[in-house]
């Protein structure tokens, strides 16, 4: 199993945070419409904690990005 500090995943979480920052989308913004608190964005964003796929499909849409478009970054 892969872990948060590979390199498959860092890129999708830079590509999950780029998307954010690029459309002016705050940490706490996304906390919100996902109903959970800022510090959730920033422990997935710093690496303290690990998206499960239904989290990252509701994160990658909530930043303007198709999810199978992250995950051709990683093969």
């Amino acid at each position: 199993m892969a872990s948060i500090y590979s390199e498959e995943y860092q890129r999708v979480i830079i590509a999950l945070k780029r998307a954010r920052k690029e459309r002016g989308i705050t940490q706490a913004q996304l906390a919100e419409a996902l109903g959970r608190p800022q510090s959730f964005i920033a422990k997935i964003e710093s690496g303290e904690r690990r998206l499960d796929v239904v989290e990252f499909v509701h994160l990658a849409r909530l930043v303007g990005l198709e999810p199978a478009s992250v995950l051709d970054m990683i093969f």
